[in-house]
């Protein structure tokens, strides 16, 4: 679990590392505020795919009796954030695009967004956070037939170092069947 006692005192560290007075009027809650904020921004650390599988795994039968689906479910434009791993830098502005071929069942949509939501909300690469979601997704509705892509700007790129603003960085992690078949590809752009 997240120690948010122990990410106060390091925020008051920090800010007297940088100089400043943490007992000053418009600083003396901003320890707690940021540790309040780090436990939601970073909930999704407290799981596992596989405890986040479990707690969105809401999936129907009924009408996918069959595993030789020919249909695709695609979700478009899936807003999450995270932060990045290396500079603690957001990753902003991203969008999810989550495809799978159901194999006999179909997970519930919101469920989708929840598990795109969660896995953002850990110290992540974009990379991972594609794959993470296509584990889940895999996991939860048993096909091997996913696709995630994520396109999302981060601030480490944007806001510090080369600063090379509306940088976008696309990231596609294709499974299964869309490995290879251009034809479910272009049902993603």
């Amino acid at each position: 679990m997240i120690d948010t006692k122990a990410i106060e005192e390091h925020i008051r560290g920090i800010l007297v590392a940088l100089g400043d007075d943490p007992q000053r009027e418009g600083l003396i809650d901003t320890p707690k505020r940021v540790a309040k904020m780090y436990e939601e921004v970073f909930a999704g650390m407290n799981y596992t795919n596989h405890e986040i599988a479990q707690m969105f795994d809401k999936t129907f039968e009924e009408g996918f009796e069959t595993t030789e689906s020919k249909e695709m479910v695609v979700m478009k434009d899936i807003e999450i954030f995270s932060y990045c791993e290396h500079h603690m830098a957001l990753m902003y502005d991203m969008k999810a695009t989550v495809a799978y071929i159901p194999c006999g069942k179909v997970i519930g949509l919101s469920k989708i967004a929840r598990i795109c939501d969660m896995v953002g909300r850990r110290l992540q690469l974009q990379e991972r956070i594609g794959r993470d979601i296509a584990d889940i997704l895999t996991e939860i509705t048993g096909s091997e037939d996913v696709a995630v892509i994520l396109e999302g700007c981060h601030s480490c790129m944007t806001a510090r170092g080369i600063k090379k603003p509306g940088t976008k960085t696309l990231s596609i992690e294709f499974r299964g069947r869309f490995k290879n078949d251009v034809s479910l590809q272009m049902f993603l752009r």
